[in-house]
């Protein structure tokens, strides 16, 4: 029975955890060379409050997928408009963003906000990599009767190649390298800075593996092109 309970109570805060809902995300996926992929989940009044887009943060308004695009288009990044969707009576809107240089990336108006800085480290002799990221003032304003009740959530998520070896993430690192910073939107709204920092191996998880797979590989079939001479010996030692 309490083995029961245990695991009804793991399963409920795993749904919690992952029905958690933000009005504003940032999920941002980092490769090694410096080139990084974004997707933001945001709703129009944040977008409005946060970013000072002039968009109508009306729950019945028609979102302009064009005018939203046009936005996060930039000399340095590319951008497309994914899904478009209602939650608590306001409009959310998803864009997916490529960038070829991360530490570009505050070049482009939506993420001026923030500094970014990707450079390779030596340390402990390690070679790494290393993130700094810190997300500073807003540029709009809340507009006015937003039902925003003070519970609303922001979140920067990172996705990342190789392996950690330091973080400031309050979570720990989550399933799948995944790292999560989380601020209440209110503190967002005034501004309060939000420090994001990493290091990593400047080796990928996935050319690891596939280095160990390959090493393995290459040692099955050693193994059994030696048993096969040795067969092949112990054959034409007994016909003799």
């Amino acid at each position: 029975m309490l083995l029961v309970l245990l695991c009804a109570v793991t399963t409920l805060a795993g749904c919690q955890s992952l029905f958690r809902q933000y009005e504003y995300e940032e999920e941002l996926y980092v490769k090694l060379n410096g080139q990084a992929s974004m997707i933001v989940n945001a709703s129009i009044p944040a977008l409005v409050a946060l970013r000072g887009f002039k968009l109508d943060p009306s729950p019945t308004a028609t979102v302009d997928r064009e005018a939203i695009r046009a936005l996060y288009d930039s000399p340095v990044t590319h951008a497309r408009i994914g899904t478009i969707w209602r939650r608590s009576g306001r409009r959310f809107v998803q864009i997916r963003i490529e960038v070829d240089d991360i530490r570009r990336l505050a070049e482009a108006k939506p993420f001026s906000w923030s500094t970014y800085e990707f450079a390779p480290r030596q340390e402990a002799g390690l070679d790494l990599f290393h993130y700094l990221q810190i997300m500073r003032a807003p540029a709009g304003t809340a507009p006015a009767g937003v039902n925003w009740d003070g519970t609303e959530l922001v979140a920067v998520r990172l996705h990342l190649p190789s392996r950690i070896e330091y973080h400031n993430a309050p979570l720990g690192v989550e399933r799948g390298n995944i790292l999560s910073w989380e601020q209440p939107l209110r503190d967002r709204l005034q501004g309060q800075p939000l420090t994001i920092e990493v290091r990593m191996q400047a080796q990928s998880i996935l050319y690891r593996t596939l280095t160990v797979f390959g090493l393995a590989l290459l040692a099955a079939v050693l193994m059994m092109g030696g048993i096969v001479l040795w067969v092949r010996k112990k054959g034409r030692a007994a016909a003799v």
